[in-house]
């Protein structure tokens, strides 16, 4: 009963590897017609291999043994002309294919990483939100070039080595059926290591893969934090987390080595015991039942070379059960679209919209049930300068995220100029609504790519004027090179203030509508604030404006300012209207004040 258990599993684990293995067909098939002219090149080098034992087995038996006299074509020279000439086709023959298949394999990865990037890109924040960098990291690089072996190798090797074995088969069959079948016996043991061997390396497979990913996912998220980590002198305790994931890897790293490792030396083992019964066998065949001395040397040469073929199809049963695993785990990505984003679907806007928003009756979500704003109404007309106050978890920054359509509402509507942002492409939409957050992303390169973000459109002129209008030009005349300064990750040499003024300055260089600022001044000093005030009044001239703040004071100034509590508005008004009603808004400012 126990075996019948175990044995059920194996058709589908099969099917299920091919399956997945199939689905990479789509990368694969504009090359294809690569990959078979390399497949007729491996025939080429499998052809000239054969032959090579062959000419040996002449010149002896007819040559040394025979003594056979020579006679132009027919002599020894001949045969050893042949011989070098095969290896010399086998050779540059093999060489051109290996750099085909290469490249063939480098192309194949390419397109493949830029579907993985793509995907990542069309995935919406509620799917992202849902895995860790880590995870994302390894899919789109650890794993796509975990298929490199199979591309550059797998595909085609297994073509080779497959009809390597049946030529060296049949030739054998042909010249002495009898030692043939002697130098088939290791055949079965050969199996028999094999499918010991399988199951465990794919199980140690699918461990190495998620421990890679806990790998990455770590490295990303202390060098992020590493100010964190020192300020609270955790160096230890992060070393300690490291040092188990680590260990983890190396035990199963030691696993696959021990396996692979002992893989060959059994091959070789069985590939010895099979010679040497082969020639016992054929030592005392000589001369008895008609066996020739070439045809047992070309037995000894072809059964080396048979059991070669076989231990390469040994070592790619280990390569394609990575595959597998890697291919899985990307394709486990790719197959994830839900809400999967198309930034171009629905209506473009076709002229610069005025920036009338309205809300009427949102209700949102991000866990169903679990409501973070409760039927929230507001209208703000073109060119207003509004701000959303309340305290932490009121629903502020989540109507941000709604207005960019970064998640979709459950109820209500959304309006642009009165038209629904749903009816709209998303492409279209954040093309007029910029968003600058307190924690500001820098790209490595210059001041001016990352105020321009590859749009070409956007003129040296252009990104000059966007900084001189959000004062971010002062600070950059005193770095020199202007807007060829270099920029570092996450623009780690500038100040807090210094990246606010450059994300006010990428804002303005794109000609937003709708221009929102999240806690934008929240983290920075009293007369960094005062420069980002005059810039922010820069940028707000014709633009319909949304500030999110803690700091009262630096709202002072707006149009409107709604007041927010558990998801709702609750205040609306001007400074001056809100303190006379001394409500919450009130106490907020008399406590920032006191």
């Amino acid at each position: 009963m126990s075996r019948t258990t175990s044995a059920r599993p194996e058709q589908p684990a099969l099917n299920h590897k091919a399956s997945m293995l199939f689905r990479l067909w789509p990368f694969m098939k504009k090359r294809a017609h690569i990959l078979l002219f390399c497949c007729a090149l491996v025939l080429v080098v499998n052809f000239s291999e054969l032959a090579k034992p062959f000419l040996l087995e002449v010149v002896i038996d007819r040559y040394l043994v025979a003594g056979r006299p020579d006679r132009g074509l027919d002599s020894a020279w001949a045969m050893a002309a042949a011989y070098f000439l095969c290896v010399l086709v086998g050779s540059f023959t093999n060489i051109y294919e290996a750099v085909l298949v290469s490249r063939t394999g480098q192309g194949i990865l390419m397109d493949l990483r830029r579907t993985v990037f793509s995907h990542i890109q069309k995935m919406p924040m509620s799917t992202l939100d849902r895995y860790s960098s880590g995870r994302l990291i390894t899919r789109a690089t650890n794993d796509v070039e975990a298929l490199n072996e199979l591309f550059s190798d797998v595909l085609v090797n297994l073509f080779k080595d497959v009809f390597m074995l049946l030529g060296i088969v049949g030739t054998m069959l042909l010249m002495n059926w009898q030692l043939a079948l002697v130098a088939f016996t290791g055949v079965p043991l050969v199996f028999l290591v094999t499918f010991i061997v399988r199951g465990k390396l794919r199980r140690n497979f699918v461990v190495m893969k998620a421990l890679t990913s806990r790998i990455n996912g770590f490295f990303a998220e202390n060098l992020s934090g590493m100010r964190l980590v020192q300020i609270f002198r955790r160096e230890k305790e992060k070393l300690g987390e490291f040092d188990e994931m680590n260990g983890a890897y190396y035990k199963a790293s030691l696993t696959q080595v021990r396996m692979n490792s002992f893989m060959r030396p059994v091959m070789e083992v069985i590939n010895s015991l099979v010679i040497a019964a082969l020639i016992w066998f054929g030592c005392r065949a000589v001369g008895v039942n008609g066996l020739e001395v070439g045809v047992l040397y070309a037995f000894t040469d072809y059964i080396k070379r048979f059991f070669e073929p076989i231990n390469d199809l040994a070592e790619i049963y280990a390569t394609v059960q990575s595959a597998v695993v890697s291919t899985e785990r990307v394709f486990e990505l790719l197959d994830d679209k839900e809400n999967l984003e198309d930034l171009d679907e629905g209506n473009a806007i076709e002229q610069r919209p005025k920036g009338r928003i309205e809300f009427k009756d949102v209700w949102f979500a991000y866990v169903p049930g679990n409501w973070v704003l409760r039927g929230v109404s507001f209208t703000i007309e073109p060119g207003q300068s509004v701000a959303f106050v309340g305290a932490t978890g009121a629903g502020k920054t989540t109507i941000i995220s709604l207005i960019s359509r970064f998640y979709e509402i459950q109820k209500g509507s959304i309006l642009l100029d009165g038209v629904d942002i749903r009816t709209l492409s998303k492409r279209s939409l954040r093309r007029y609504v910029a968003v600058v957050l307190q924690d500001v992303f820098l790209f490595s390169g210059t001041i001016a790519e990352n105020v321009r973000l590859n749009d070409s459109q956007i003129s040296d002129e252009e990104v000059d004027e966007a900084l001189r209008v959000t004062c971010a030009d002062g600070f950059i005349r005193e770095l020199g090179g202007g807007m060829a300064h270099p920029v570092t990750e996450r623009g780690s040499t500038f100040s807090a203030g210094q990246r606010q003024l450059l994300s006010f300055a990428r804002a303005v260089a794109h000609d937003p509508a709708v221009f929102v600022l999240d806690e934008a001044t929240a983290s920075i000093d009293t007369q960094t604030e005062q420069l980002l005030q005059t810039s922010v009044h820069n940028m707000s001239v014709g633009r319909t404006t949304i500030i999110i703040a803690h700091r009262l004071s630096t709202i002072r100034d707006c149009d409107n300012i709604f007041v927010m509590r558990d998801g709702r508005i609750v205040e609306s008004g001007n400074h001056e209207q809100l303190m006379e009603q001394q409500g919450l808004y009130y106490h907020l400012h008399t406590t920032q004040t006191a």
